[in-house]
């Protein structure tokens, strides 16, 4: 099957990448399947919920954290699923969720 290359998200214009930590992904069901409207929440290294998004209708979601340890979480009616990631500084980190039933 031939497609285009993922093309990511636009960041909003003065956004400096040298100074902020940008966490940015896609849901995507275990076919590789966008998941649109997937709820999408950042959890702090403790597990505590830090802010929550709506995923795009081509499943991509993004948050402005500090460098550190979150979990990402996807929440849909499709399934669930989360990733650990540890960005260590700024810039754009980019992290998919596979959501499961």
């Amino acid at each position: 099957m031939c497609a285009a290359p993922k093309q990511g998200q636009k960041l909003p214009a003065g956004v400096d990448v040298e100074k902020e930590t940008v966490l940015t992904g896609q849901v995507n069901d275990s076919d590789g399947t966008p998941v649109a409207g997937a709820f999408v929440r950042l959890l702090d290294s403790t597990g505590e919920f830090t802010a929550e998004v709506v995923a795009s209708p081509t499943g991509d979601f993004r948050f402005f954290a500090a460098p550190g340890t979150w979990t990402l979480r996807a929440l849909s009616s499709v399934g669930n699923g989360d990733v650990t990631i540890s960005p260590e500084g700024p810039g754009v980190h980019e992290h998919d969720i596979v959501v499961k039933k």
